[in-house]
């Protein structure tokens, strides 16, 4: 096979080059090309009609975003072998192979208890596998055990590449505005001090936007409340089929899928090739393919949960900054048991007491360090007046509530 150089369009960064040898051969695998069939912002397209971009498009864009903080790093002095860069591209290239269907939304529901960081983990050992050990080094810039601290940061910290190509990519395919970063900037401010990643001091306008951006995307666009809503009626319907299964009835569902509802795998089970094989062959179509079949379920818990997903006819919710009563929630309760005639079984299905969180910039889990002078570091809140609120730091939590449409009720009643 000759690898002449390509050059794909993106409707974010414009033409994007794509080197020949590895990355190359990456692109073409079966395990990223079923990206393209994952969409990147799960089931927010029923509110944002414009988000139906994909998981690939993102591992693209994140791709090239690393290349271009390579070349800034390098035009400052810092050494980056050419090999280095290439390890550091494929890091990024695969740091979501390990997505399921409808990307987190159905993270823990598939497949329980295990992140798709993990999985991710295991496709690029199995690539190296397959690859005769090319991928060693990018799997230890993936996994932060390569001796530049500072690469792995660009994978995964407060501050990489990839939060600068979602927040970009995804504000442009919702159409909400708020989350259009000065990522150019910011790749431009970026330095290395003491092997870690670090952010001159006239980048911290470009930062302050940033994580702001990011905590307004997430309340606007993420955790909108009627994706939210939208969630919930996939998880549960996913949830009755795996139950229903676990007690003898037969659901047809496609082969892939038709594995992970019937058994209960951890993580260990994903050294199995033929696991992690029919993983790979999972995608958003086997989800919206079963949904459709079970529409006729003989189960009218399941039927119904698919037909209000086909129809988007979704719950009604509420969102509170304090958590709801247990009256108020037995009320609801009744009335829509009294509504739909639904027996006690059914009734955790269609009204959702749970809670949603928004983590914004957290310390405690990594720095956004700003450059002073040639070596002085200080953290961007210490630095920032903007960021300085509570509002904008640490973790927000907010509790919601769901139920049928067809029941009018509210907390003054």
């Amino acid at each position: 096979m000759t690898h002449k150089k390509k050059i794909i369009n993106d409707p974010i960064h414009g033409f994007i080059d794509i080197p020949g040898g590895l990355i190359f051969e990456l692109l073409e695998h079966p395990f990223l090309q079923r990206l393209r069939s994952i969409k990147q912002m799960g089931l927010s397209y029923l509110v944002y009609p414009g988000a139906c971009h994909s998981r690939f498009t993102h591992a693209l864009g994140a791709m090239h975003l690393m290349h271009q903080a390579l070349l800034s790093l390098l035009s400052k002095g810092h050494a980056i072998t050419p090999e280095e860069m290439e390890a550091a591209e494929c890091a990024i290239l695969l740091h979501d192979v390990g997505h399921g269907p409808f990307s987190h939304t159905l993270e823990n529901t598939i497949v329980e208890n295990i992140r798709h960081e993990e999985l991710s983990l295991l496709f690029m050992k199995r690539l190296d596998a397959q690859y005769g050990g090319r991928l060693k080094t990018a799997i230890a810039i993936f996994d932060g055990s390569y001796p530049k601290k500072f690469l792995h940061q660009l994978v995964s910290s407060q501050l990489d590449v990839d939060r600068l190509d979602y927040l970009r990519r995804d504000s442009f395919f919702s159409g909400v505005v708020e989350g259009m970063i000065g990522l150019e900037r910011i790749l431009k401010m970026l330095d290395v001090v003491d092997n870690e990643l670090v952010i001159e001091a006239k980048g911290i306008y470009s930062v302050e936007k940033f994580l702001i951006s990011r905590r307004l995307m997430y309340w606007q666009v993420y955790l909108h409340k009627t994706v939210i809503a939208a969630d919930q009626v996939l998880l549960n319907i996913l949830r009755r089929a795996k139950l229903l299964i676990a007690g003898g009835v037969h659901l047809t569902a496609p082969p892939a899928l038709q594995l992970f509802l019937s058994n209960r795998f951890v993580l260990a089970d994903f050294n199995r090739q033929e696991i992690l094989d029919t993983f790979a062959l999972l995608d958003d179509s086997d989800i919206d393919c079963a949904i459709k079949g079970w529409c006729n379920a003989s189960d009218e818990i399941l039927s119904e949960l698919c037909r209000m997903m086909v129809a988007r006819r979704l719950f009604k919710i509420e969102v509170s900054a304090q958590p709801f009563g247990e009256a108020y929630i037995e009320k609801i309760k009744t009335q829509v048991k009294q509504h739909f005639s639904y027996t006690s079984e059914a009734l955790p299905y269609f009204v959702v007491n749970d809670t949603i969180i928004n983590k914004g910039y957290d310390d405690r889990t990594g720095k956004i360090q700003i450059r002073f002078g040639k070596s002085e570091l200080r953290d961007i809140y210490d630095v920032s007046d903007m960021l300085s609120a509570q509002a904008f730091s640490g973790v927000t939590k907010k509790y919601f509530l769901c139920y049928p449409k067809e029941i009018v009720f509210s907390r003054k009643s």
